[in-house]
């Protein structure tokens, strides 16, 4: 899989989360993080949230650095579930509604997880899961947290191996979000929607089909995509019309291959996405 060191100068990192999701380290420590990277950009795409995002600005202001509006979404298509971007939101309290629902749902999951994991004789509790969380978006990085934290598994790993993997005993699946509904919210929101990390999925028929329902780009460069992966990714992105984009998912390690800036982002490909975003702007003022 693609990985490599910290970002060069003036690149920019347009994928990664703070403790307002699951990530480790707060708003401003992972604006901290880019500027030592020497990022000239980041966005912040933490699930199902836009807390984060004051306090990132705000710590980006006096360094220079810009920060992206953004969020992840989860989507379902049939069985299968993806993730989608959406950045440069523009419209953030129209956005904020729905993800408030979204954020919602995904208590109501931690908390049926953990019933479940206590059907398994796990001895894990909500309130641990909640405290791993520090108020941000809850999901199961955090039960998994707690799964550590209670003795039960040795890492993050093995937590999802044995229980809150796909199919695993302790798996709930996600409320349903059709991508079609996430495309839209994301569009409502005046930012532009974005498949994240497609990887082996990414095919032609796939790509052309969420194309059809208004998919703005692809995640071209991520962690988990192999050098063909971003051949064929970039040569959809280009065929069908969309933006590329590309991040390290950083969640805050420190070492491994998801660290901040690895994926070496050209500015030119945020150029390109704030083209696209003015250009709708226009048209909506048209």
């Amino acid at each position: 899989m693609t990985a490599g060191q910290q970002g060069s100068p003036g690149e920019v990192d347009l994928h990664m989360h703070s403790t307002a999701s699951d990530g480790a380290l707060a708003p401003s420590a992972v604006v901290a993080a880019a500027r030592d990277a020497g990022l000239s950009a980041i966005a912040l795409t933490d699930h199902d949230t836009l807390a984060g995002l004051r306090e990132a600005e705000l710590a980006a202001e006096p360094l220079g650095i810009r920060v992206v509006a953004g969020v992840e979404l989860s989507a379902h298509d049939g069985a299968h579930e993806i993730h989608l971007l959406a950045l440069h939101v523009q419209r953030r309290e129209k956005l904020e509604q729905h993800l408030a629902r979204f954020r919602d749902d995904r208590l109501v999951r931690a908390q049926n997880i953990v019933e479940r994991l206590k059907g398994l004789g796990i001895n894990v509790d909500i309130e641990t899961v909640l405290e791993e969380a520090q108020g941000g978006a809850v999901g199961r990085p955090h039960v998994a947290r707690a799964l550590i934290r209670g003795g039960h598994v040795r890492d993050s790993r093995e937590a999802f191996d044995r229980f809150l993997g796909a199919g695993k005993p302790g798996f709930i699946p996600k409320a349903r979000l059709e991508v079609a509904e996430a495309i839209s919210l994301t569009h409502d929101a005046g930012a532009i929607a974005v498949w994240a990390h497609p990887g082996q999925e990414g095919r032609r028929e796939k790509v052309e089909a969420y194309a059809k329902l208004g998919l703005d780009g692809i995640e071209v460069k991520h962690p988990g995509h192999y050098p063909d992966d971003v051949k064929r990714l970039a040569a959809l992105a280009d065929f069908f019309g969309l933006v590329p984009s590309g991040g390290s998912d950083w969640h805050g390690s420190r070492e491994g291959p998801r660290t901040i800036g690895c994926m070496h982002i050209p500015p030119a490909w945020l150029h390109q996405q704030d083209v696209l975003v003015a250009r709708r702007a226009a048209a909506e003022v048209a």
